[in-house]
């Protein structure tokens, strides 16, 4: 009987550290894989203003892991590395409640792994609802 309990206790142990992913229609290889990206790709529209649509894909860039090289807060654009290429993330206001986001190479050369520019926007699809708060100074 206690045999019984152990091997049962093992294999409810064995399952539940399996991890299960969700299919989403792209592969792991095909996210890793460089290959020609079209610029329609590369551009979003988002239902936020364009001041929060900055700072979240600030936030966005640096949960990805992205070497940030430059800041530009006030024509809205973050030059940014990954997998040793260069990219500008582009702000851009449409009115008051609508922007758009454009994450272009440098080079202007459009072969790269498109899981760079999906799962930056896939961060803030996921954050983008998120309220921004403000940090109090600590004296």
């Amino acid at each position: 009987m206690e045999r019984i309990k152990l091997f049962l206790l093992s294999l409810v142990l064995f399952i539940s550290s399996q991890v299960c992913f969700a299919e989403d229609g792209i592969s792991m290889s095909t996210l890793v894989t460089p290959q020609n990206v079209s610029f329609s790709t590369c551009t979003r529209n988002y239902i936020m203003p364009a001041d929060k649509l900055f700072y979240v894909a600030i936030a966005s860039a640096n949960a990805n892991k992205f070497t940030i090289d430059e800041v530009q807060s006030k024509t809205g654009y973050i030059l940014f590395t990954a997998v040793n290429k260069q990219f500008l993330a582009s702000v851009l206001k449409k009115d008051a409640t609508h922007s758009q986001l454009k994450i272009t190479p440098t080079n202007g050369v459009y072969y790269f792994p498109p899981g760079i520019v999906l799962n930056f926007f896939r961060y803030i699809e996921l954050n983008g609802a998120t309220p921004l708060a403000e940090i109090p100074v600590v004296n």
